[in-house]
């Protein structure tokens, strides 16, 4: 079971008041910390965070639209179910690599620095952030990692070094929730192109926050 740690100090906006939903856009709030009770109470408010353009500066999001990945929706094309066959899933056995994998600078839109993944570090100590890892032949070669609080697996970012390897942890994943009693929502933040080719969707806040509601008390998929 997860370790629960010290409760925030911070009164973090509950957009569940649907007047301060209907003032807000996706940037809900600036400041606060990373902590581990930070970031757990964020989470549950539908929150979570992203570096400022200042050194320490700490920004938080509830989009409008979020994206959601459906876990009967998700898309397996013929060849990317093909190319399952070459990719070994492990859960959990290369949390840091992963996160510095998906930090990696030479990316686009790379935005995780050092501090995030200190943070989602200590939560992955604690046994609330997870990775999901592709291998091939002994070789870390793709993954995703995210935040599991019940029901809710919030995926934060992914990466590949070989062709598929992101897809064929997120089917991993996607069969890992699905194999879990009770509500699920998994979160992806924003929907792309890329992700919407794999069933991603857009819901309103409000409706978010309902899903979100009802799958916190579900037990963990992951740990």
């Amino acid at each position: 079971m997860p370790t629960e740690p010290p409760a925030t100090p911070w009164m973090l906006p509950d957009l569940r008041t649907r007047r301060l939903d209907a003032q807000l856009d996706d940037m809900v709030a600036i400041g606060a910390d990373l902590a581990p009770g930070t970031l757990l109470a964020a989470y549950r408010l539908g929150l979570f965070p992203m570096p400022g353009d200042e050194p320490d500066e700490i920004l938080w999001f509830s989009p409008v639209l979020r994206g959601v990945l459906p876990l009967e929706g998700l898309r397996v094309t013929s060849s990317l179910r093909k190319s399952l066959k070459h990719f070994e899933i492990r859960v959990d056995t290369a949390f840091r690599p992963v996160m510095e994998a998906c930090a990696d600078p030479a990316r686009d839109g790379g935005w995780i620095n050092d501090d995030f993944i200190n943070a989602y570090e200590e939560l992955h100590r604690l046994g609330w952030a997870h990775s999901v890892e592709a291998w091939q032949d002994g070789e870390l070669v793709g993954g995703l990692y995210g935040l599991e609080i019940g029901g809710l697996f919030a995926g934060e970012s992914m990466f590949h070094r070989a062709r598929d390897a992101s897809k064929a942890a997120l089917v991993g994943l996607v069969s890992l929730l699905r194999a879990a009693p009770g509500p699920r929502v998994l979160d992806v933040q924003w929907r792309t192109d890329h992700l919407a080719s794999l069933g991603v969707i857009e819901i309103p806040r409000a409706d978010y926050l309902e899903l979100l509601d009802e799958a916190l008390p579900s037990p963990a998929a992951l740990g």
